[in-house]
C-alpha cells in the first residue's frame, strides 16, 4: 500500500475543511446526486440492525439514508479525515437527535474500526493515494458481507465522453492545491486509474458483484457480497 504523504494530508484536510459547506451543498443539491446516493445504499441490501461504515462521510450526506435502512436497531458510523467535514456531520446528528449514529474522525486507509455488515465509499476512492489497496484492506480488517462504491470518472461511452474535456477542468479545479505537481498527469486521468483500480479490486475479491454507470458514463457504480 502507498503511505500518504503527511504534509499532502494535511494540506488536503485544510482545503476540505475551509470548503466543507461548498461541498456540503454539492453533495446534497447537485443535479441527480440523491438519485445516485440512494442508488448505491440499495446497493448494499441493508436490513434492520446492521452496522454499516460510510467510509469518507464528508458533511454527512449519506447518513440519513444508512440510517432508515438499518432502522433504530442499527448502527451507522461514518469517518472522515477533514474536521470541518466531521463537524458539520456531528452538527447533523445532534439535530436530529440519532443516538445511532456516529461520526469520527479517521484516515479511509487506516480505520479506527474492526468490523462491519456492510462499507459504504461515496466518491472517496479517488482522492486516495493507493484505492486498490485501501479497498483491500476494507475487506479484510472489516470484513463486510457488503460492499458499494460509487464514484465519478471521465465517460467512455456516449452521450458523456465529448463532455470529458469539462469533466476534467471541473476535477482540476475542485482539486487540493498542488494536486497536479504530484503527478504526470492530468487530475482527471488521475482519478481514471484510482477509480478504476478500487472498483476492479471490489469486484475481484467478492463472488457476487454488480457494475454499471449512470450520468451518461461519468458516474460508477460497484457493488459486492461475501
Amino acid at each position: 500500500m502507498t503511505t500518504p504523504d503527511p504534509d499532502r494530508a494535511a494540506a488536503a484536510q485544510t482545503f476540505y475543511s475551509r470548503w466543507a459547506g461548498v461541498y456540503d451543498r454539492l453533495a446534497r443539491r447537485a443535479p441527480g446526486i440523491r438519485r445516485l446516493r440512494r442508488a448505491a445504499v440499495a446497493r448494499l441490501d441493508l436490513s434492520p440492525g446492521d452496522t454499516v461504515v460510510d467510509v469518507g462521510c464528508g458533511t454527512g450526506a449519506n447518513l440519513l439514508l444508512l440510517r432508515d435502512r438499518v432502522g433504530p436497531d442499527g448502527t451507522v458510523v461514518g469517518v472522515d479525515f477533514a474536521p470541518g467535514a466531521v463537524r458539520r456531520a456531528r452538527a447533523l446528528v445532534a439535530r436530529e437527535g440519532w443516538t445511532n449514529v456516529a461520526v469520527c474522525r479517521g484516515d479511509a486507509t487506516r480505520l479506527p474500526l474492526d468490523g462491519a455488515d456492510a462499507v459504504l465509499a461515496t466518491f472517496l476512492v479517488g482522492m486516495l493515494p493507493d484505492p486498490a489497496a485501501t479497498v483491500d484492506g476494507w475487506l479484510d480488517g472489516l470484513d463486510p458481507s457488503r460492499i458499494a462504491l460509487l464514484d465519478l470518472a471521465r465517460s467512455h461511452r456516449l452521450p458523456g465522453r465529448p463532455l470529458n474535456p469539462l469533466f476534467g477542468v471541473v476535477v482540476a479545479t475542485t482539486a487540493p492545491p498542488g494536486t497536479r505537481d504530484h503527478h504526470d498527469d492530468p487530475p482527471a486521468r488521475v482519478l481514471d486509474r484510482r477509480v478504476a483500480g478500487a472498483h476492479r479490486t471490489l469486484l475481484e475479491r467478492c463472488p457476487s458483484t454488480s457494475h454499471g454507470t449512470r450520468m451518461g458514463g461519468f458516474a460508477y457504480l460497484s457493488a459486492g457480497g461475501r
